[in-house]
């Protein structure tokens, strides 16, 4: 082998083809579980390999090992550049196709079928939405202090989505939020973060507490920016407001709810006038306006919950945010979680052993070999074995970030950190559901979970990945590639 063919391959960044490999045959190995505890063991080769869920995983994983092999070695780097707008259209092509050509299964028409086989598009309208976002955002007139790129940007994520939760698939539309990682990363003000996270709590507190109730607690906190705005403030100002505090909050146990609110409000528009006449008039719209969003978002919520939502979803945010509530009109929904739960303490520190699950043998958790496929580690492997895992997924994002880093061209990085938002995602939400962190969404873990069309996806995102990163060296960080 000469010695720039050497050089070729050890460009390869093998330590994130190692963590790959790794996932990918745990994710073999405790589908063969699930398998073996479901049907029993299979009868020779080929009927594995044909006949049981294991052996389908295998064919889909030798599948993926030859894609990756084939865009590393013999796609030239690029090509995804010069193609990405392309390959992100034909990806929306496949989603607006699916919705009037796809198969229904389990109350979703997100899959093509092809005799015995299925095919789920938005697997790869994630591959496709990474690369056109790299190739705007990596552009050199794209800027994210004007108001129109970023419209543009997010436009090009949100169109995927919305058409993934026309299918409806909600768990498959969140992963496309994760682009927002991206914009941060190339520069959108935080402030627009600070508000999308505020809202978001008052969506999910004005599920938890009445609208009442929070917007008592939001003039409170007002009053005591006000006061806290100088620094010079004696004390007696900061008693009075906690006294102030202390008497809502009677006000509101003993069933005084909205004389208790228009009082708060009452002291927040009085230390506002008394703001004006100290001369400091510009903190009064910043906490008047926040206030107006903040109780008019926490009105809204609860609104679109009670009215808009439809049962199911507003089940599964029950079975989430008040499980105790959503038991008392169902037991059963919320019978998954707490098996799935009960399963991962099951294993305690070390886990009952490979094919030893009990609960975990699609009896008591279903989807055992897709969207709980953590709850099968976590029983049979018990803590040291879910921390493996937990770990490999964390050193993989890390170092997918890494390589994120040493790219010269704007396009490389911005894709890298495409793949890693999208990873961290999936991985954050699948282990947060079946640990009751986050509400069931049925979304899968990358490269884990049973199913050929989320292994192709991520496998051909991490193949293009270190194609990239493997040419970094031959790259010009002002290299403009004309669409």
């Amino acid at each position: 082998m000469s010695e720039n063919r050497q050089t070729y391959l050890l460009n390869i960044d093998y330590v994130t083809f190692c963590i790959y490999l790794a996932l990918v045959g745990i994710g073999g190995l405790f589908i063969f579980s699930v398998d073996v505890q479901q049907s029993g063991p299979p009868e020779g080769i080929s009927d594995f390999l044909f006949h049981t869920l294991a052996g389908k995983q295998v064919l889909w994983i030798i599948i993926c090992l030859l894609v990756f092999s084939f865009i590393v070695f013999f796609i030239d780097h690029k090509f995804w550049q010069v193609f990405a707008y392309l390959i992100y259209g034909l990806g929306i092509l496949g989603l607006v196709l699916v919705l009037f050509l796809g198969t229904n299964i389990k109350g979703a028409t997100s899959w093509f079928t092809f005799g015995g086989a299925s095919f789920q598009p938005s697997e790869i309208a994630k591959f496709g939405t990474c690369l056109g976002v790299a190739a705007l955002l990596g552009h050199w007139s794209t800027d994210l202090r004007k108001i129109q790129h970023i419209g543009r940007v997010v436009a090009l994520f949100l169109v995927p989505s919305a058409l993934i939760l026309l299918q409806p698939d909600a768990g498959s539309a969140l992963v496309f939020m994760s682009f927002l990682i991206v914009m941060y990363r190339e520069g959108l003000n935080p402030l627009l973060y600070v508000i999308g996270f505020s809202g978001a709590a008052t969506f999910i507190l004005s599920i938890l507490f009445p609208p009442v109730m929070l917007i008592t607690i939001l003039a409170w906190v007002g009053m005591l920016v006000y006061v806290s705005y100088e620094k010079k403030q004696p004390m007696r100002w900061y008693l009075g407001i906690l006294v102030v505090g202390a008497l809502l909050a009677f006000g509101y146990m003993e069933g005084y709810e909205w004389p208790t609110m228009w009082v708060a409000i009452a002291g927040l528009l009085g230390l506002s006038y008394w703001q004006y006449l100290n001369f400091r008039p510009k903190v009064i719209p910043v906490v008047m306006l926040a206030f107006a969003l903040t109780s008019g978002l926490s009105v809204g919520s609860n609104y679109v919950f009670n009215d808009v939502l439809k049962p199911h979803q507003q089940q599964r945010i029950d079975v989430w945010l008040r499980p105790a509530e959503a038991k008392k009109r169902n037991k059963d929904s919320v019978m998954n979680l707490e098996n799935s739960m009960l399963a991962i303490g099951a294993g305690n520190v070390t886990g009952r052993g490979l094919f030893s699950g009990r609960m975990t043998q699609g009896r008591w958790v279903p989807e055992q070999d897709t969207d709980f496929i953590f709850c099968t580690i976590g029983e049979e492997q018990g803590f040291v074995g879910s921390a493996a895992v937990v770990i490999l997924y964390l050193l993989l994002i890390l170092r997918i970030s890494m390589i994120a880093e040493r790219q010269k061209v704007a396009f490389s990085r911005i894709y890298a950190y495409g793949v890693a938002g999208i990873l961290f995602v999936h991985f954050i939400v699948n282990i947060g559901m079946t640990m009751g962190l986050l509400p069931i969404i049925g979304i899968p873990l990358p490269f884990l979970s049973k199913g050929g069309s989320s292994l192709l996806g991520f496998t051909i995102m991490l193949a293009v990945l270190l194609k990239l990163d493997k040419h970094r060296g031959r790259q010009k960080k002002n290299t403009i590639v004309n669409f």
